[in-house]
């Protein structure tokens, strides 16, 4: 068997290129050929990187943006010389040039469509990519999501059902860093941390998580990492609400500093308030460390299907500072029901979202479609 991811960006950044990532990293581990080939980002140079003796990273160079998406032309090429040496192209969505070097490419082996979310915000793209879009729903072998909810959810698949999985998302828990845990759990001795992470964009409902802090006794502590255009803005109501003690923007975190402020905090919360939050990486990054889990019950969307409403955490009603705040409330009052959050967390995360669970699965799907 040999496989090929296809989409998305290198470096790694956002969700969707961490799962291609992971999954040549774990595939290969496992003994299966799968190489990875993507567009640059960040200016990142074209670049072939031999992983280990099963897989191989191919980066090739961005030149265009167009409809706020990101072109690369030699990927078409790169593909057609390349695409006969794979069994089957895992292609993640939604990345319209990654979809149009297959629908050039010639291809015509096995493919999986990984349909990571909808495309909500960006009318235009969509109305430009649909022709495509409806060609690769077609195309796919078989269709993937990362929670049964959102593919059943979703309007463009409604009529592939019957062609239709979900892979849950996996990760590799953290060793950690215990001098720079022990650092930044002194600077808010005695509180009761709340932590969020996410670029400060709306869909993200930071709004609502800073507005919940109003509502909060003293001794709460709420930290949010990320950057973003809503920086400003977010500033501007922390002071307007005279809540400039009790909420810090930390900007832009490192992936160790990130890792230490999972381990310090006490409750971990996704806001968000969009169906564009399909999954939330960083829930199962909570819950790696056992932390209990607030999210908000987003429609159509896997992130209440991923934190368990009273088994790993609480979920809330979108858009609503006192369910926010009750919930913490709640959280930080009931040991006993902390404490069994705590465990549900750990237990969901072992069960579902390990990276050697998210392998396993895409292994097992990978042979039911080449035995069809």
């Amino acid at each position: 068997m040999k496989v090929l991811q296809l989409g998305k960006f290198y470096p790694i950044r956002g969700g969707v290129e961490k799962v291609m990532y992971d999954l040549m990293l774990g595939l290969s581990a496992a003994g299966i050929d799968c190489d990875m080939l993507c567009a640059s980002t960040e200016n990142h140079p074209a670049a072939e990187i031999q992983l280990n003796k099963h897989a191989k990273l191919m980066v090739m160079p961005t030149n265009i943006k167009v409809a706020a998406t990101m072109l690369a032309p030699t990927m078409v090429i790169k593909l057609r010389n390349i695409a006969k040496q794979y069994d089957i192209i895992h292609i993640h969505h939604p990345d319209p040039m990654a979809t149009l070097a297959l629908f050039l490419s010639g291809y015509k082996g096995k493919v999986i469509l990984h349909w990571h979310s909808d495309i909500l915000k960006q009318k235009t793209l969509l109305k430009l990519y649909k022709p495509l879009q409806s060609w690769l729903i077609k195309r796919a072998n078989l269709i993937v999501g990362t929670t049964p909810v959102y593919v059943k959810e979703s309007s463009f698949l409604d009529k592939v059902q019957n062609k239709v999985d979900y892979i849950p998302i996996g990760i590799e828990a953290n060793t950690g860093n215990p001098g720079l845990e022990s650092s930044i759990k002194a600077q808010y001795p005695g509180k009761f941390i709340v932590f969020s992470l996410g670029r400060l964009v709306e869909y993200k409902g930071f709004e609502y998580l800073i507005r919940s802090a109003a509502l909060l006794p003293e001794n709460f502590q709420i930290l949010i990492g990320g950057k973003g255009p809503l920086e400003g803005e977010l500033k501007e109501l922390i002071s307007e609400l005279g809540l400039t003690d009790k909420v810090k923007l930390l900007g832009f975190l490192s992936d160790e500093e990130v890792d230490a402020y999972f381990a310090v905090c006490d409750i971990f919360c996704l806001s968000s308030i969009w169906k564009t939050e399909a999954f939330a990486i960083v829930q199962i990054e909570a819950m790696a460390k056992g932390k209990p889990i607030v999210t908000a019950d987003i429609p159509g969307s896997g992130v209440s299907w991923v934190n368990k409403d009273g088994v790993s955490g609480i979920v809330v009603p979108i858009e609503n500072p006192q369910a926010l705040a009750n919930a913490f409330m709640k959280l930080e009052e009931d040991k006993e029901f902390r404490e069994k959050c705590i465990e549900g967390s750990i237990s969901r995360y072992h069960d579902y979202f390990s990276r050697d669970k998210m392998v396993g699965k895409c292994l097992q799907l990978y042979r039911k479609v080449l035995s069809n």
